[in-house]
């Protein structure tokens, strides 16, 4: 596969939108191997980290995939670092009316400080994602505005879970501190702002990390939402949170 070059019009669709849908990042085939990998029986006390990418294959194959890697450089403007890595999976309504949640509209430098504020982010579908399964969503145009205002934690819903977690952080010249993080509700978000995107099996979708996004519960009777996000930021950029400071090189 050749590896793909955004044209001038994809840039800037990306630069006035703060987004980009972009199909046929993973071929199907690697596609099923990489979630049928994720479904083997996982051995005592594992958990899901946001470092598979540093150790693990298959999940540096998504990672560090020269398609979605030369995009990243391309929209960055520098080589990829990347942060951290996330499989998402959300299991259909069945006979309920909803299944699995979805994560509650947000801006990811909330959540990822760094220094300068570059961070991007790769979302891949790894089945067809629609609004009906919970497929991301986005708000076109928030990139624009700095980080936007939030004064309360989100409830717990059938939509959106409610969490908190405490991160140690630390600057360029060894200080330290804690900070808690938490979902939150986003002050003056209009429902009618937030576009629920399409996006089919191996495309992905390229954002920055002030570009308001999320994704409501899967309320399809029998197809799972699973995707994988990978973030990114240019050589050199600092990212404060200890836990994923340590960036890898994408290439």
């Amino acid at each position: 596969m050749d590896t793909l070059t955004l044209s001038q019009s994809d840039v800037q669709s990306y630069n006035e939108n703060g987004y980009l849908v972009v199909e046929g990042l993973l071929d199907a085939e690697f596609v099923d191997r990489f979630v049928e990998y994720e479904a083997q029986p996982k051995p005592d006390g594992w958990r899901q980290n946001l470092r598979n990418h540093a150790s693990d294959d298959m999940w540096r194959q998504v990672s560090n995939n020269p398609q979605v890697t030369a995009i990243v450089e391309q929209l960055s403007g520098g080589r990829p670092h990347i942060v951290q890595t996330m499989y998402m999976e959300k299991p259909p309504a069945g006979n309920s009316n909803v299944g699995g949640a979805g994560v509650a509209l947000h801006q990811d430098l909330h959540y990822l400080p760094c220094d300068p504020p570059n961070l991007i982010a790769c979302w891949i579908a790894l089945t067809d994602t629609d609004a009906e399964n919970g497929g991301l969503c986005v708000v076109p145009g928030s990139h624009d505005v700095d980080k936007l205002h939030t004064t309360h934690r989100n409830r717990n819903t059938a939509d959106h879970d409610s969490w908190e977690i405490e991160y140690l952080m630390r600057d360029r010249d060894g200080k330290e501190w804690t900070e808690k993080m938490y979902s939150f509700e986003i002050d003056g978000l209009r429902k009618e702002d937030v576009v629920r995107l399409t996006v089919p099996k191996g495309g992905g979708v390229f954002f920055g990390g002030k570009t308001i996004h999320g994704s409501f519960a899967n309320r399809s009777i029998d197809r799972y939402r699973r995707a994988i996000a990978t973030h990114y930021v240019p050589e050199g950029t600092w990212v404060f949170r200890d836990d994923v400071q340590k960036t890898v090189p994408a290439f």
